[in-house]
This record gives C-alpha cells, structure tokens and sequence, in this order.
C-alpha cells in the first residue's frame, strides 16, 4: 500500500476492526488506511452498512453484481476479491460469476440483470451518460426510492474502488474464483441508411 498501517489505531474503530477480523479472520486492508481517520472510517462503514442491508430493496445478488461489476471497472483488485467472495455466496451460478465481465455477450443475465449493469457501465465508464431510457427500463423493477438506492450503491462502489487504487490496496485472496479483473465493453456501432441512400434504391 501507499500509505503503512499504523502500529497503533483508536479505540474509537476497535469495534469495526474486530468484526472485521471475526468475520473474514483478517482486519480488511482497506480498513488499515480508513482507520487513520477514525470519524470517516464510521461515516464509511455506516453507509455501506445501510446500502447492504437486509431490508434493501435492491436483491442481495444484484447488489454483489453490482459491487463486481464497478470494481472490475476500477481495476480493483482488493475490491474484485473481497466483493467476488461477497458474489459467490450469494449466486447460485459460478458460470455467472465468471461471465460478469462480459455480461453482454452472456445468456445466463436476466433482463433486469441486464437494465442494472447497463446502468452500472453508465455511470461508471468515463464518457458514457445515463439515459431516460435506461431510467424508464429501470422502472420496471424498481421504484424511484429504490433507483436512487440502487445509484447511491454504484456511486460508494465507485468511491471505495478508487480509493483502494490510488492507494494501491493489494487483494487478500478472499475469493477463489476466476473472476475477471477488468472489461470495459467496446460501443456498439449502430448501422443507419442516410436518405440519399433512400432515394438510390
């Protein structure tokens, strides 16, 4: 990592970092660097926290789908391993799993697996916009509580993934799949006849 750990941190996290260590036998390495500043380490935990609960109304799968697909984006590979062992307790389908990356080319997505991920590439890939068609897609599954939800999960998805790179957090080999690191689809050309072409015909 860019940034050490510290030899000792504040009584103030101890908490987290113990359920941290309880739940995966290991305090997470990103932890390591947000415990430097304990209050946005809380603000942090606490929002993740909320986005991933029980009662949300985003399914537990596609929340992991959409962790994946957004670190795989970021190229972060402690977020591709800590959110893969995430995905792969959730989904009941490793050829999913190792499809994610190429999820376009996949008929193993459903079509509101589809509507989330487009919407995921949108707000994540620099140069791509969100749409009212993709909201309106949306729409069939979700409400607009539930879409802006859904938007603030990418959005800490991001922020966590671009974090953990500029510091060059490393994996801890949490998630013993092969999973895809990074995939960044190519647009699709659209084909068009001009008029004039009309008029030849």
């Amino acid at each position: 990592m860019r940034i050490p750990a510290k030899q000792h941190y504040s009584f103030l996290i101890q908490p987290l970092l113990w359920l941290q260590k309880r739940h995966y036998g290991n305090v997470l390495n990103p932890a390591l660097l947000w415990g430097r500043r304990p209050t946005l380490f809380w603000l942090v935990a606490g929002f993740f926290g909320y986005l991933d609960r029980k009662s949300s109304p985003v399914t537990p799968t596609v929340r992991s789908l959409v962790c994946v697909r957004v670190s795989q984006l970021n190229d972060c590979e402690f977020c591709v391993d800590a959110n893969g062992m995430k995905l792969a307790e959730r989904c009941d389908s490793v050829e999913k799993i190792k499809a994610l990356a190429n999820w376009q080319f996949s008929d193993l997505f459903d079509q509101q697996e589809q509507a989330v991920l487009a919407y995921v590439e949108a707000i994540t890939i620099t140069g791509q916009k969100v749409d009212e068609a993709m909201i309106t897609q949306l729409k069939q599954w979700y409400n607009d509580d539930a879409i802006v939800e859904l938007t603030a999960l990418i959005a800490f998805q991001n922020l966590s993934a671009k974090f953990n790179t500029a510091l060059d957090v490393p994996k801890q080999d949490f998630c013993s799949l092969p999973i895809q690191p990074h995939e960044i689809p190519k647009p699709q050309q659209k084909s068009f006849t001009s008029p004039s072409d009309d008029n030849e015909r």
